[in-house]
């Protein structure tokens, strides 16, 4: 006989079983939630019975970012408010839908405060996130080489570009373009010999190409300040996309909690990153928070508590990351970018359109996962390496740039 107790999980109560695994005892499990699993005869399965089972997690990295996806007629993600603990104090909440299919959190900014919240959402009793699809949904800087103010960009790379030696301008040597060398190195231009494990992370780019393909739909927003700003980078030869209207691009994101401004510390990340994913990786955007999400993220999938490739990284440009000609680095930095509530309604708009294209092609496609085409997992090897195997591929990598 399986006997049955009440779980309350903030807004949402169900009815679930404790069953006796050590008799043998097989299990089936009515629960007043439609979206979990009925039945289950292991104890792996027990442990995520009675847990809210998101198809789609936003990530939002500040109030902003978070508030675009409130008091929308699309997605109620405000339906359920529920405390977890270890996440930030600022914002001590995730959301979800009523049905649970879709939830948001904020983890606040900056590395540190991403990788806390992840990590603690990862832990948490409250969820089964075994299938579910993370979108990391934030602003970002633009590089006007290859985006403009309002795009929406998606990213194969994450690279940790100032995770680095660093010596002050005026100090640095002649010969150097850069007071930025890669760690264990002698040279800007030298790859890096010594790892951390975090400087870049690959997710599945199969995936972001369908997610590229639902933002495209989307009618992006866009203001006549936004337009005025943009022109000024018309006079630039290499600056023409940052002077075009915004689209929908494929692109890298750059991770660093120093904000930055300017074009040389532009052209230096630009360098950074095509160096750490061997000359693959194309910078477009700087934010502080994705490197930090993605590793939480990787090490949740090796303990099975999540599977990464269904993670995507979405910025749209609030700013550029250096001035247009004739503007200093200066006011680049301190004047407001007219592209701020451009870009943070079109997160809201390119990122409904990708829950919406998950939710509607779950059973064809997505409950299943998309299959990824690329190497995925952070810059130490693929995925699914052991850990012994991936140091020592990360040890044959630097001997072979040596």
């Amino acid at each position: 006989m399986v006997s049955k107790r009440l779980l309350s999980l903030g807004a949402l109560t169900l009815i679930a079983p404790i069953a006796c695994f050590a008799l043998n005892q097989p299990a089936c499990h009515n629960v007043v939630s439609p979206q979990l699993e009925l039945c289950t005869d292991s104890p792996l399965d027990l442990y995520h019975l009675g847990k809210i089972k998101p198809k789609v997690f936003i990530i939002s990295l500040f109030s902003p970012e978070g508030a675009t996806w409130y008091g929308r007629p699309e997605i109620d993600v405000l339906a359920q408010n529920i405390t977890i603990p270890g996440f930030s104090p600022l914002f001590p909440d995730a959301h979800c839908t009523s049905d649970g299919f879709v939830c948001q959190l904020t983890t606040g900014e900056a590395e540190i405060n991403a990788a806390l919240t992840i990590n603690s959402l990862l832990h948490s009793s409250v969820f089964d996130l075994t299938t579910t699809y993370f979108l990391i949904a934030g602003i970002a800087g633009v590089n006007p080489k290859y985006a403009t103010i309002g795009s929406v960009t998606f990213a194969r790379f994450a690279v940790q570009v100032a995770l680095q030696y660093e010596f002050d301008a005026r100090e640095k040597p002649a010969n150097f373009p850069t007071g930025y060398v890669p760690q264990g190195s002698r040279a800007p231009w030298e790859y890096p010999r010594k790892l951390y494990g975090t400087e870049v992370y690959e997710v599945n780019d199969a995936l972001r190409k369908v997610a590229v393909a639902f933002a495209s739909t989307a009618s992006l927003f866009d203001s006549e300040d936004a337009q005025s700003r943009r022109a000024n980078y018309a006079l630039t030869a290499s600056y023409t996309v940052g002077a075009a209207p915004p689209t929908v691009v494929e692109c890298d994101t750059a991770t660093s909690d120093n904000y930055w401004s300017g074009s040389l510390l532009g052209e230096a990340f630009e360098n950074t990153t095509s160096l750490f994913t061997n000359g693959t990786g194309v910078y477009c955007t700087s934010q502080q928070e994705d490197n930090a999400v993605l590793a939480a993220l990787l090490r949740g999938h090796r303990w099975g508590a999540v599977d990464y490739p269904r993670a995507i990284i979405m910025r749209s440009a609030s700013d550029f990351d250096r001035p247009f000609e004739g503007q200093s680095a200066a006011d680049n930095l301190f004047t407001s970018s007219p592209g701020y509530p451009v870009s943070l309604e079109n997160t809201y708009r390119a990122g409904v359109k990708v829950v919406q294209g998950i939710l509607d092609g779950w059973e064809e496609t997505f409950k299943q996962g998309v299959p990824a085409t690329n190497r995925m997992g952070d810059i130490f090897g693929p995925l699914e390496q052991e850990a012994q195997v991936v140091l020592e591929g990360a040890q044959a990598v630097l001997d072979h740039k040596s």
